[in-house]
């Protein structure tokens, strides 16, 4: 069916549009010079194979946009980064490759020359989540610096502070052509009537969920170990002079803020709990708070020192503990709670309502909403494959069995899940799908407001195509070419 090729097209281009994104960051540089001995390798053992990414200059300036310079490697690096995701060699060229860099470097140009803001408590908050990532993931921030290769944290910061930032503006760029973009009802039954009966989108299996989540319940003489704990820290630094960095390398929970001493750089948009903002907001330069609680655990905050908008702070986190017999009691509540859904004696959505710990669902019944679309449904095809699982085989209200999971601190919780309606697969109506036909009748005007940008953006900057990059067919006028 033709809406299959086209889907497959899509993916292979969303692919291929990601691994750009990454080109210069973990994902690619950090053997970068590994793959390019390979490739040599590879050039000089294997002259007549077929693969077209053999045989290119290691270091060349494959292209210039703007202030950007695209090396040949970053494009061999791309090609490397997708065929580790499972893409077929033959399903993508060198020059799909090298057009999606020029995309996305004319972006991060033109969105300097906005005035496009990113600021660097923005990026330096991504950076952080993501070595605190790297490091719960590795062990050590040690362990993260060798599998990357680099010498020292503060090279690898720089580093993925420059990628960060200029993905982060490219994306900001992107946002900022559609922003004013809308489709109207017209729009969208006219998108809908000019597909072909024959092409008409095929909607695979969608599940509206609900979950209740049981949380062991943490013993308030846990709770008090841990204020303790930060008062006495608190004290030592404040009272006695001990200082705050060491305690929190020695001390501290937060695998991504340990190791550099409990640092963090933010501002008011910076995606903090809002307890921990509004506590460093209020300090003075100096000042140790008291200890308070987030989502996370424990804290206590140093301010060190405001920089017009942007504060530094350090931080110590503790997390508390559950207990075995907290465990066991949340053990046999989620066993109860089931067992009076299944028996009929309560509902699922009142049993959430009344037993579930989850803030954000148990106010609607424990009902799930699609991060990616915002609405109720899920695509089983494109579910999380661990909430596949534990979903894919249940009837409409059904109730799993008690599914053990963890929360952010590796903490034991337990669910129960429930399907409230299931859509089979079906050929798009316009009454019943409504919404995806408006989010694809939108998608196709952002894509023709992106396409008009880029090509009055192209002929307005300076760009130099180099060598074989001269004899690819692109989408966009890279070439300047009269029409």
């Amino acid at each position: 069916m033709q809406l299959k090729t086209n889907n497959l097209k899509y993916t292979i281009k969303n692919t291929i549009c990601i691994a750009v994104l990454l080109l210069c960051s973990t994902g690619a540089q950090i053997y970068a010079q590994e793959i390019i001995e390979d490739v040599k390798k590879e050039v000089e053992t294997k002259k007549d194979s077929v693969n077209p990414f053999q045989r290119i200059k290691i270091d060349g300036v494959a292209a210039v946009i703007g202030e950007y310079v695209i090396l040949e490697s970053d494009i061999t690096i791309a090609y490397q980064q997708l065929i580790s995701e499972g893409v077929s060699a033959g399903d993508v060229s060198r020059c799909e490759l090298a057009g999606s860099l020029f995309e996305n470097k004319l972006y991060a140009h033109h969105a300097v020359q906005d005035s496009v803001i990113v600021t660097d408590a923005e990026v330096n908050s991504m950076v952080d989540q993501q070595l605190s990532y790297m490091t719960r993931e590795l062990g050590t921030l040690d362990k993260v610096l060798k599998f990357y290769r680099k010498e020292s944290e503060e090279d690898f910061r720089k580093e993925l502070f420059e990628i960060n930032k200029g993905n982060r503006l490219a994306e900001q760029m992107r946002s900022k052509i559609v922003e004013d973009v809308e489709i109207t009802p017209e729009e969208v039954r006219e998108f809908f009537d000019e597909i072909p009966e024959a092409e008409r989108p095929l909607f695979g299996t969608e599940l509206e969920l609900a979950q209740i989540v049981i949380d062991p319940k943490i013993p308030d003489e846990e709770e008090q170990k841990v204020i303790d704990r930060l008062k006495q820290f608190r004290t030592d630094i404040v009272e006695n002079g001990s200082s705050f960095a060491t305690k929190a390398v020695l001390y501290s929970q937060d695998p991504g803020s340990k190791s550099k001493g409990g640092k963090y750089t933010l501002n008011r948009q910076t995606p903090f709990a809002k307890e921990f903002k509004d506590v460093a907001f209020s300090l003075q330069v100096g000042e140790v708070s008291e200890p308070f609680k987030t989502d996370f655990g424990w804290h206590i905050i140093q301010l060190d020192k405001i920089r017009g908008e942007e504060i530094d702070v350090r931080h110590i986190l503790l997390i508390p503990d559950v207990t075995r017999e907290s465990v066991d009691v949340a053990q046999k509540l989620v066993d109860s709670v089931r067992t009076a859904v299944v028996s009929g004696n309560i509902g699922f959505k009142e049993a959430a309502r009344k037993f579930s710990d989850e803030k954000e669902t148990k106010e609607d019944g424990g009902q799930l909403l699609n991060p990616t679309t915002g609405d109720t449904r899920f695509e089983l095809t494109k579910i999380d494959p661990i909430l596949y699982d534990q979903v894919s085989k249940l009837k409409t209200n059904e109730v799993s069995l008690v599914i053990p999971d963890q929360d952010r601190q590796g903490r034991k919780k337990f669910k129960l899940i429930t399907v409230l309606n299931r859509f089979d697969e079906h050929i798009a109506d316009y009454s019943k799908d409504y919404l995806k036909i408006q989010e694809l009748a939108l998608r196709k005007k952002q894509i023709e407001a992106i396409r008009a940008w880029q090509e009055e953006k192209i002929n307005d900057t300076y760009i130099k195509i180099n060598g074989e990059y001269r004899d690819c067919e692109y989408s966009g006028n890279w070439l300047k070419k009269e029409k």
